[in-house]
């Protein structure tokens, strides 16, 4: 895409992205089907694979989203014997290797760990795997990391639809993709329905509002990190101190959240990305607060 026909384009994708908002019957004229997950990355009790998902299952969750670049049978066996499901897995090396890169080589790397947490995905019955696409930074413009990802991504659509796991785009602080029109066109402009949104609740926060962000991406969304954070202590002791509040604390709408949810029809996994489970009971706290937000 060229820069004319990148700005040309805007204004008809932005209008394509409100029109794509599905809405839903309201919450009160059916049940919500949301399952509870947890992302593995915040289960800190101790022990191997098999003992941390079998403390999680004990405190009342219903799957959990794996990393990549796992023990696979290892991940399987724990998986069998706990009876957790695995909706998710999130990519172990879209930080160190983004599609956005300035060397090609680190690129061509960052598409072989994404074609490895697809299989991983396949392997444990998950339905899509979490993507952060590019970062935008000094050395690399805007128009790179959208050039450059979008790129990767198609190289990776093929596997992604032999293997029937969506590659879902998280939203994160990498300076790109920093409004809900740009994400939606960001996912349109693939034309492919192995392509996706996974939104975090607590990542829009500092910049935006969540359910407004819901209600625009709509049908995009394909999984839900459920994450809080509070500006007041942002502002007070610094930007990542914003996430060190408990769900339910800080300055998501949650019922205003679980509300655009509803109209969207969104009925996946609410998944937890929350501090806190380092401790079983920690761990039950965590599943609390979850099944809380379920019932506004």
């Amino acid at each position: 895409m060229t820069r004319r026909q990148f700005v040309q384009t805007t204004g008809l994708w932005m209008a394509a992205a409100v029109l794509g908002s599905t809405t839903a019957p309201a919450a009160s004229e059916r049940r919500r089907p949301h399952k509870k997950g947890i992302m593995w990355a915040t289960v800190g009790v101790p022990g191997n694979v098999r003992e941390k998902m079998a403390a999680v299952k004990a405190a009342g969750f219903d799957g959990v989203e794996m990393m990549s670049h796992m023990d696979v049978e290892e991940v399987k066996a724990a998986r069998q014997a706990t009876g957790l499901e695995i909706p998710s897995v999130c990519g172990a090396h879209h930080w160190s290797k983004p599609l956005s890169h300035p060397d090609a080589r680190v690129r061509r790397e960052g598409i072989e760990a994404l074609e490895r947490a697809l299989r991983d995905a396949h392997a444990y019955g998950a339905t899509s795997v979490l993507l952060v696409p590019a970062v935008v930074n000094k050395e690399v413009s805007y128009e790179q990391a959208w050039e450059r990802s979008q790129a990767a991504i198609r190289e990776v659509l093929p596997l992604a639809a032999e293997l029937r796991v969506k590659i879902a785009i998280e939203n994160v602080w990498n300076h790109f993709l920093l409004s809900p029109l740009e994400a939606a066109r960001y996912v349109d402009q693939f034309e492919s329905p192995w392509v996706g949104w996974h939104f975090d609740c607590g990542n829009i926060v500092t910049y935006g509002w969540p359910e407004q962000w819901i209600r625009i991406l709509g049908r995009r969304i394909c999984k839900v990190h459920v994450k809080e954070f509070s500006r007041k202590k942002r502002d007070a002791e610094g930007l990542w101190k914003g996430f060190e509040v408990a769900l339910l604390e800080g300055d998501n709408d949650w019922p205003a959240i679980m509300r655009a949810l509803d109209e969207v029809g969104y009925g996946d996994w609410l998944i937890t990305e929350q501090g806190g489970g380092d401790t079983q009971e920690g761990l039950r706290d965590l599943a609390r607060r979850v099944d809380r937000i379920l019932a506004l």
